[in-house]
């Protein structure tokens, strides 16, 4: 939750909104498992409709990864009764737009159209889950595209492996350990009926949360929702395996070389706990205290004051099962990463010793505050939030009452998480380096 700071004088006014700001919804569960949420919002004439699969890279096997991500993108094909090369088309022609995005714990698909067009988003989605065509010149496609996708974002990005090189390192039996994109050689090695047992597996009613938000007639939404998905068979239940990491008791070291890097960079990263916990969100605002923004406490003094380091960053990245703390940082020519490191840790121990002060405090509050609105300020951040809570926190409320939580973390818990989850045994450093014979050019 990184936000700009505002001005003191706007948090009453921020208060107000979030107050004012609850998110009405109704939800229910067809016979076949599809659990529905339904958000009526009139302020403007667009509906989203939008799928929430219970399916990541987490759900992948360790010799098939990137299965997930790469069904994000195959099943735009096509369909039985949509042609190959037709769901963008249609979805432009009708004044809508569309995407999808995955995790590793979820993967999630979305039209936005205008109101008027609630029938035909519903009746896409209900198209990609009933009747998708799997065929092999779909998988060709889509693995050139991944490819290109893989090597401009991760294989000749600058610095594009580091969370790859952060989660191997990080998690040693559960599937966090690869990254969502996952391994050309595996979906170069996977079968077509590997892919088509993989979409019969986790593509299905029963593992889905369909959210309907907008301009819409509520009683005439419930009758399409259940003339388009109604029909579609329950899957097998999904039975997943839990994986539990041990305790990370000793420093982990690992170095990483990227040809595409010309300046080193070093990453302290330590291992938190789910999405679900109120010590995420006390790491979340620990994460804020320490490096959000110019004003924060190691930004002002490693980067503005004592001139060792370029940039720096420090971020909770929570997920379903465990999440991951993460501090990085670019050392100015001239100094080394252990120099950032010394003055980093200086700061994570006044923050496991001594409370934040009151205007510390109050500052966290309203960038929270400030969260809250922004996050509920627009339909489509409502819908992915109202299935996101569904999905993965077991409680759709959330999108109301969240903000509670964060309101009433204190500055001794902040300490407290602090000294719990950031010492130096319980993390893995990495440095990460320009390739050796790049940096000898």
């Amino acid at each position: 939750m990184k936000k700009s700071i505002m001005a003191m004088s706007s948090l009453l006014l921020i208060g107000g909104a979030a107050s004012a700001q609850k998110v009405a919804f109704e939800e229910y569960n067809l016979d076949n498992g599809l659990h529905v949420i339904l958000h009526q919002d009139k302020s403007a004439p667009v509906i989203i409709t939008s799928v929430m699969y219970h399916v990541g890279a987490k759900d992948e096997s360790p010799d098939r990864t990137g299965f997930a991500h790469f069904f994000e993108h195959l099943l735009f094909e096509g369909t039985e009764n949509i042609k190959r090369g037709e769901w963008f088309k249609i979805v432009t022609a009708n004044g809508g737009n569309n995407n999808a995005n995955t995790t590793d714990d979820r993967t999630y698909y979305y039209e936005v159209f205008p109101s008027n067009n609630t029938e035909l988003g519903l009746w896409m989605e209900s198209e990609r889950m009933m009747h998708p065509v799997i065929n092999q010149i779909g998988v060709d496609t889509q693995n050139e595209v991944v490819k290109e996708e893989k090597r401009r974002s991760y294989d000749n990005r600058p610095y594009g492996q580091l969370m790859q090189e952060v989660k191997k390192n990080m998690f040693k039996v559960h599937p966090y350990r690869w990254t969502t994109i996952g391994s050309m050689d595996h979906l170069d090695a996977a079968t077509l009926d590997e892919f088509k047992a993989f979409n019969k597996k986790f593509y299905v009613p029963n593992n889905a949360v369909l959210v309907v938000a907008g301009n819409l007639d509520v009683d005439q939404t419930k009758k399409w929702i259940q003339q388009y998905f109604g029909a579609i068979p329950k899957g097998a239940p999904v039975v997943r395996q839990k994986f539990e990491e041990a305790p990370i008791t000793q420093p982990i070291k690992a170095v990483f070389e990227d040809p595409n890097v010309q300046l080193p960079m070093v990453i302290a990263a330590y291992r938190t706990p789910s999405m679900k916990t109120r010590d995420a969100r006390v790491l979340d605002m620990i994460a804020t205290i320490l490096s959000d923004g110019k004003s924060s406490r190691m930004y002002k003094k490693i980067v503005e004051e004592k001139k060792i380091a370029l940039e720096l960053a420090t971020y909770n990245s929570s997920e379903e099962d465990y999440g991951v703390y993460t501090f990085l940082a670019l050392p100015m020519q001239g100094h080394t990463v252990d120099e950032i490191m010394k003055e980093a840790d200086e700061e994570i121990v006044k923050i496991q010793t001594t409370l934040i002060t009151e205007k510390e405090f109050e500052k966290l509050k309203n960038i929270y505050e400030n969260q809250y609105v922004n996050s509920n300020s627009s339909v489509e951040g409502v819908a992915s939030n109202l299935a996101t809570f569904y999905m993965l926190y077991g409680d759709v409320n959330l999108v109301n009452t969240e903000i509670d939580i964060y309101r009433s973390i204190t500055r001794e818990e902040i300490r407290e998480v602090a000294k719990k989850y950031l010492n130096p045994n319980q993390r893995l450093i990495l440095d990460y380096v320009p390739a050796k014979d790049k940096a000898q050019n």
